[in-house]
């Protein structure tokens, strides 16, 4: 059977590549997921579901979430724009500048539209992302620019919706069946792919086909050869199925690496999870309160300004910076005057709790438990008195200590209030920002600087976005922006 288009993956951005391929024209459509149906949706179904967009007024957020201001009180009104430029200003801060221009103004520009068009024409329903971006301050919550709402249900409700809609859109699903190679033709055009399903391999022949299967996260030997130890045992937040294939793919037949191959999106999460995500506990195992915490590696040092930005701002490199620590993990500390402030997912680990300094750190794993009390000793003196009465946890407060290597340069309360109470980070990789190069309708780009024809990418394949860091909930909106515009050029034959 040959179909109109074949997409390779099923997360998010290459469900958004099959539905938006169906919707322009494409009447066969072929998913194939190299998991079973049971562990389907590559990482969409392990993420928060966090969707950072731009747009110019709270009011244009109601077309997602209509009933926002009957659960949380004044939401329309709490919330501040964010702007396509406050979105430029974000991407390029955290990348250091090295965000492909062309690839963000793609991005940014669709973001609004196309996180619309999952809720109309997907039927993804959606909900403010409370315990991810909000900061409840008295009775009203105050809201992280930008990174305000998300799929309901987080990445499991979002996968799920997404397969509801393949499902309506007659499009057929393939399970237990990965791409092996891209077959051309004599020209060099791309035609079909070699799989390899549950009654062996096979030949599928197509007009065109978008790859969205994934970076190479869960490959141990490509962690080790393009990030370095100790990125090979690196805990996955992910599906354990993003080995890789689709870059391999690609590159065989003369695709461009693109983007920065060394870099990653890493998380703080418990180090007591395993080596591959629960898939019950989804993301729970994040660990991402630390701006109100200090942070101590096994040498009993602090080893970066955890008040350095919001979370959300901070969490895709930190998360490294702990791998790369002695041990590769850390112990976050708070004290009763900042617990409250712990988002949800913390709840999923007991933290380890004492009355005093002394006696929490006897219970925790340090390599020098008299420098771990020394830092601890020196952060206190150097921190301000009560916050100098200007703490704020809804936004960089300027609480800084004076006086330390690194500083911390907000939220810098002294831990003064017990019981104190301490819990266990290492750092788990998410996903690579390493890539293919891609032209504005998603056409993957040769070695020789021009589109191969038949092929098209999105999702966690598009290099270039993302350069040692990234802006929480960007990933999902660039995977649905990428995906839709990849299906629409393949039902288009671009």
């Amino acid at each position: 059977m040959e179909y109109d288009v074949i997409v390779v993956g099923a997360g998010n951005a290459a469900q958004a590549a099959a539905n938006s391929a169906r919707e322009n024209g494409a009447e066969k459509v072929l998913i194939l997921e190299k998991a079973s149906e049971a562990d389907r949706g590559g990482n969409t179904h392990y993420s928060g579901g966090l969707l950072r967009i731009a747009f110019d007024t709270a009011e244009d957020l109601r077309p997602m979430v209509p009933e926002a201001d009957q659960e949380i009180t004044g939401f329309f009104e709490d919330v501040e724009p964010y702007t396509k430029d406050d979105f430029w200003g974000d991407l390029l801060r955290v990348t250091a500048n090295k965000t492909d221009r062309d690839l963000a103004t793609i991005l940014i520009d669709n973001s609004y539209d196309t996180i619309r068009w999952m809720k109309e024409y997907v039927g993804i329903p959606m909900e403010p992302a409370t315990s991810l971006a909000g900061i409840r301050v008295g009775n009203r919550v105050k809201w992280q620019k930008g990174a305000v709402i998300r799929a309901e249900a987080e990445g499991v409700g979002l996968s799920k919706h997404w397969f509801l809609k393949s499902e309506s859109n007659g499009i057929e699903i393939r399970y237990e069946t990965g791409a092996l190679d891209l077959i051309t033709d004599q020209a060099g055009t791309v035609v079909g792919v070699k799989a390899k399903g549950p009654n062996g391999i096979e030949e599928l022949r197509a007009k065109a086909v978008v790859l969205g299967c994934g970076g190479f996260e869960a490959n141990a030997q490509w962690r080790a050869q393009y990030l370095s130890p100790p990125w090979d045992h690196a805990k996955v937040r992910g599906t354990k199925h993003n080995q890789g294939d689709g870059l391999r793919m690609a590159f065989a037949i003369g695709a461009m690496p693109w983007g920065q191959w060394s870099g990653k999106h890493s998380t703080p999460i418990s180090n007591e999870w395993p080596d591959f995500a629960d898939r019950k506990r989804t993301d729970k195992s994040n660990r991402l309160s630390y701006p109100y915490a200090v942070m101590l590696n096994r040498s009993g040092l602090r080893f970066c300004d955890e008040g350095e930005d919001m979370g959300l701002y901070t969490y895709a490199k930190y998360g490294g910076q702990i791998l790369n620590q002695p041990g590769s993990m850390a112990w976050q500390i708070f004290d009763q005057k900042t617990i409250h402030l712990l988002e949800p997912r913390y709840k999923t680990s007991d933290p380890i709790q004492a009355d005093t300094l002394e006696a929490l750190l006897e219970q925790l794993e340090f390599d020098d438990r008299a420098q771990a009390l020394r830092t601890l000793e020196a952060y206190n003196a150097a921190a301000p008195a009560d916050g100098d009465g200007r703490f704020d946890p809804s936004k960089k407060d300027g609480v800084r200590t004076a006086g330390l290597s690194p500083e911390k340069t907000n939220w810098a309360l002294r831990l003064d209030k017990p019981p104190f109470v301490a819990y266990s980070a290492t750092g788990g990789i998410t996903f690579t920002f390493g890539g293919l190069k891609v032209d504005e309708h998603a056409r993957v780009i040769g070695t020789d600087w021009r589109p191969i024809k038949g092929l098209f990418t999105c999702g966690e394949m598009v290099g270039g976005l993302f350069h040692f860091n990234y802006p929480g909930g960007t990933g999902l909106v660039s995977g649905a922006v990428f995906g839709r515009i990849a299906g629409r050029s393949a039902a288009r034959q671009l």
